[in-house]
């Protein structure tokens, strides 16, 4: 999608100093996230696109990532979850992401997005996203509400992709590191600093090689620096999003993802989820800023 292209079914917001493009029917996706540069073109904040596929941002309800052994014993009862997307052995991410949300409310800065039938495994739940812009500050806030008509684990998250350029610098302090193996399950837990490639205590490059692992110990901020557009992407979370993935299967690539998540990977056999009793909700925020920045 071509930047200032607003396709049929797209909400666009404006506060002037930014723009705000979302899909209510492709999961209340964001499409594109623009920053309005006086005097120039809008510079994409986040990888621009339809809000499928590898751009925009998703939202992750009622759980991230994945879930392993076909589901979860909760409870002493053992809830069958069927995998959710082609070519993936687990189900991942929930359903939030692959339903039609219908757009409950608007004004030029501000969309309210209801997702009424959360449905998967054994989750029935109702979703809303709001999506608010103030002084090109993007805030999103995403709420679950339980009803299943039983107790049940959720968890929350949000799902950007930016974009990764040849200078592309990530800061997000964080003080382990969940290793993985080869079917994307964590295999135990090291401190950042044993791995110096993912140690981003400071602003760095991405690593070279492939990382798809959750960080934990994390102060609920990040910087991602883009020298090629002359632009700083600060994100801020709220207290639920103690968890960060960082996804990155190559320089080129073309994009990252950084995702604020409310628990580890597989936390159904482990630990991180919110129990939630029938009629009961939980809601995580997140916020993008962004800044102009000198280039040599």
């Amino acid at each position: 999608m071509a930047a200032g292209e607003i396709m049929a079914g797209m909400v666009e917001l404006n506060d002037g100093y930014s723009s705000l493009v979302l899909v209510p029917e492709k999961a209340a996706a964001i499409a594109r996230y623009d920053a309005l540069v006086i005097g120039g073109a809008p510079v994409p904040l986040l990888k621009p696109g339809d809000g499928t596929g590898t751009s925009g941002c998703q939202l992750l309800v009622p759980w991230s990532n994945r879930i392993s052994g076909g589901g979860f014993t909760f409870e002493g009862r053992f809830h069958a979850i069927a995998p959710n997307m082609p070519g993936e052995a687990f189900p991942i991410h929930g359903d939030g992401f692959q339903k039609a949300w219908r757009l409950a409310s608007r004004t030029d800065t501000e969309a309210e997005l209801v997702l009424e039938e959360g449905a998967i495994g054994p989750y029935r739940y109702r979703g809303s996203v709001t999506y608010a812009l103030q002084n090109g500050t993007l805030e999103a806030r995403l709420i679950v509400e339980n009803r299943a008509g039983m107790r049940l684990p959720y968890g929350l998250g949000f799902h950007p992709w930016f974009r990764r350029g040849d200078s592309t610098l990530l800061e997000a302090k964080a003080k382990r590191v969940w290793l993985e193996d080869e079917r994307h399950l964590p295999v135990g837990v090291v401190p950042v600093r044993e791995r110096p490639a993912w140690d981003f205590d400071r602003p760095i490059p991405l690593p070279l090689e492939w990382v798809n692992n959750a960080f934990d110990g994390w102060d609920r901020r990040a910087t991602i620096v883009q020298p090629e557009q002359g632009i700083a992407v600060t994100l801020a979370a709220s207290p639920e999003l103690d968890v960060y993935i960082l996804y990155s299967p190559s320089p080129d690539a073309g994009f990252f993802c950084f995702e604020p998540v409310s628990h580890t990977v597989d936390a159904h056999h482990g630990e991180g989820l919110t129990t939630l009793e029938d009629g009961e909700t939980m809601s995580a925020t997140m916020r993008l800023e962004w800044e102009v920045v000198e280039t040599d």
